[in-house]
């Protein structure tokens, strides 16, 4: 593969992105453990996300490049179950909330230091009027540990206007605690959270290691966000770990003059790449996968778009009137291209992966991206345990879809080459 300098081309430019997030290989023989840990750490981090309509987030970007994997895995990887020995993440607001390899803790601190600037209002607010309320939480959690929320004693007032979550006072003072990195996730059950000292959670080795000054920290980052993302715009790298725009531009300026990352030209692109110095460009990508829509390769929208042509986003937010492609949807990844989204719900209690929508992308040969995807989905929903996958009508590509999983004739007028 040669090394990556000046122009780049479109193909070139996802080969390279597609590259870097771990697709295009041969599948291992065997998922472990450590496979998994490889991984996470090739990409930096596993985006958490509570919606369970189809996988939960963090599970799928692992299937997406190893294949079929025991999830139980990843659980003990995270510190879900197993033996405390086994765990080699936790659980920090690194993207958003995320399963972050040990190794970064020390990276995120900076962050940690800044929580009554940077965390969001409710949780900011309650510690400045209420830093004895702080004080008794942590004390709780201290000599209860692991809590969950409802240990506080406080009641989930009802939803006020505009408000995702209604949390109440307890709730807020532990993610201000937590965001602060006095308490940890010390692991979930049914996806909640259980609270606890950092001390009790992470080896101390871990907690040992020295903190770096705030430019360092994020310098190196930035160097996990250029290595993950292959080729990148200077906003892209800094949305990786959520760094303010001035600390982003400041730091890959710096890599740049150090020689780290090299700014290149790519075709069809407004803002100039960047790429990792040390990179090479395959000659050919041969990947296929389902993506999670908080999977590193398009959770930010604008890149997507930039690079793989293919505007995207998520509609769980939406009302279901006027949502175009449905409520989860997952892009569809074949060779180095998006050409087609699905928008899928496991149906765990009839043992069904349902196909509420299924659309394809322009300048696509529809029976085989239909073929391709009828083997994907079949493989998803084995690995979920699922035992059929249902195809619906909604979409211009479902009726070709149907017929690749032998489900129905296609409908010629639905399964047009062109749209």
């Amino acid at each position: 593969m040669p090394p990556v300098s000046g122009l780049i081309g479109s193909d070139q430019a996802r080969r390279l992105a597609l590259a870097a997030q771990g697709f295009g290989g041969p599948r291992p023989k065997g998922v472990s453990g450590r496979t998994i840990l490889n991984l996470v750490r090739r990409i930096g981090l596993l985006q958490l996300d509570s919606v369970n309509v189809f996988c939960r987030s963090h599970y799928m970007p692992v299937f997406s490049r190893l294949g079929p994997y025991d999830p139980a895995l990843l659980d003990r990887l995270a510190g879900h179950g197993g033996p405390r020995r086994d765990r080699r993440l936790f659980e920090y607001w690194a993207h958003e909330a995320s399963l972050v390899p040990f190794e970064l803790h020390p990276l995120l601190r900076w962050r940690m230091a800044q929580v009554d600037a940077a965390a969001w209002g409710t949780i900011a607010r309650v510690a400045r009027e209420q830093p004895e309320l702080v004080e008794e939480v942590h004390q709780l959690v201290a000599g209860s540990g692991p809590i969950k929320a409802s240990a506080t004693g406080f009641t989930r007032p009802p939803p006020g206007p505009d408000e995702m979550w209604n949390w109440h006072q307890g709730k807020r003072v532990l993610e201000y605690l937590f965001f602060t990195g006095r308490v940890t996730a010390a692991g979930r059950v049914n996806f909640e959270r259980l609270y606890d000292l950092p001390e009790r959670v992470l080896p101390a080795k871990v907690l040992a290691l020295p903190t770096p000054s705030e430019p360092d920290a994020q310098r190196e980052l930035v160097r996990i966000a250029a290595r993950a993302l292959g080729v990148a715009a200077e906003p892209d790298l800094g949305d990786y770990f959520r760094l303010p725009r001035a600390a982003s531009k400041a730091r890959v300026s710096e890599l740049v003059q150090s020689g780290e990352l090299r700014q290149v030209e790519v075709e069809g692109w407004h803002p100039p790449g960047y790429v990792w110095h040390e990179s090479r460009l395959p000659r050919r990508m041969q990947a296929r996968a389902l993506l999670s829509p908080f999977d590193p390769l398009v959770w930010n929208r604008d890149r997507a778009l930039r690079l793989f042509g293919f505007r995207y986003r998520i509609e769980i937010y939406t009302p279901a009137a006027e949502r175009v492609h449905g409520y989860y949807v997952l892009p569809f990844l074949l060779g180095d291209r998006l050409v087609a989204r699905v928008d899928l719900k496991s149906d765990r209690r009839e043992g069904v992966l349902r196909v509420r929508g299924a659309y394809r992308e322009e300048d696509t040969d529809a029976e085989t991206v239909a073929a391709e995807l009828a083997e994907t989905l079949e493989e998803v929903a084995a690995w979920l345990g699922l035992d059929a996958v249902a195809v619906e009508e909604r979409g211009d590509l479902a009726p070709l879809l149907a017929s690749a999983l032998g489900q129905l004739a296609p409908n010629p007028a639905s399964a047009s080459a062109s749209r």
